[in-house]
């Protein structure tokens, strides 16, 4: 009899992987009270790190200066994401900093377009950060904004960052050596924030299952649903984040969303599939 191994269908595969980051980022905030955020997130990329690293093994000696060149930032912008997008959800709620984040990846794809629905697409999701802006809501913190926005800047740079390596080293390689100097950049805040003080096997367990639930899993899923999916059926569900982002953020840590910050929510979330639907390949 043969061994079937269990393939899970891609549209399923890439809503799990987006509910396992969500999920992932919701026990992350349960550390933040004992490690703090910056230690949270040394724990999360570090354990990552290693696991990458035993898993795919590359050989730094075969790596060229071009590649170099290029890996390094990469990992820099993934640990700078990571870090700065823990640091906005110490302040704010997951799911407006999803949201928030979500404007960098938006602009990055209409950038140098002349068309006006893409300018449409950006508008749409300016109303919605309307919405949410501090002026607008006195429970919202104004540095979480900020730190939000930034993550979605360096989450710009690690795309075109990622679409650059990707054309010139094997993508095992990449990430496990792109997330060596995440690890490298991110630990020394952990370290000054004295987040390491508190760890106890329980947190450190805590944070086995983060690095698992933020990168392992979610990444194996998306690899093999990017290998059926069209990029562009790809793109279009990966804007659910937000939204699975929100409930997570309600089950899990019970930050209730008005009607305000769930209208905008839902517009960046329009804004970011109209903007794949009609962006030029």
């Amino acid at each position: 009899m043969k061994n079937r191994e269990f393939n899970l269908p891609p549209v399923p595969a890439v809503l799990l992987a987006i509910i396992s980051v969500q999920c992932g980022a919701a026990i992350a905030k349960t550390l933040f009270p004992v490690i703090g955020a910056a230690g949270t997130a040394s724990l999360r990329i570090g354990i990552s790190a290693l696991i990458l690293l035993l898993a795919y093994r590359p050989n730094f000696k075969n790596i060229t200066r071009a590649q170099w060149k290029i890996v390094i930032p990469y990992g820099v912008s993934l640990g700078a994401m990571n870090l700065v997008f823990y640091f906005a959800i110490e302040r704010i709620p997951i799911g407006l900093a999803v949201t928030l984040e979500f404007v960098g990846p938006l602009l990055l794809a209409i950038i140098g377009s002349k068309r006006l629905i893409d300018y449409c697409w950006v508008l749409l999701a300016a109303i919605g950060i309307l919405f949410i802006a501090p002026w607008t809501n006195d429970r919202l913190d104004s540095l979480g904004v900020l730190f939000a926005l930034l993550a979605g800047a360096f989450w710009a740079g690690y795309i075109v960052l990622g679409g650059k390596i990707s054309k010139i080293m094997n993508s095992g390689y990449a990430v496990s050596t792109g997330m060596l100097f995440a690890a490298i950049l991110v630990l020394p805040f952990g370290f000054l924030e004295n987040g390491f003080v508190n760890l106890t096997p329980k947190f450190f367990g805590m944070g086995i299952a983060l690095a698992l639930l933020s990168s392992a899993i979610p990444f194996t899923l998306e690899m093999k649903a990017l290998g059926q999916l069209p990029p562009r059926t790809f793109s279009i569900l990966m804007s659910l984040e937000p939204a699975a982002a929100s409930i997570c953020g309600f089950i899990f840590l019970q930050e209730n969303l008005n009607l305000y910050e769930i209208f905008a929510v839902i517009c960046v979330i329009i804004a970011s599939a109209g903007s794949t639907l009609t962006a030029k390949k």
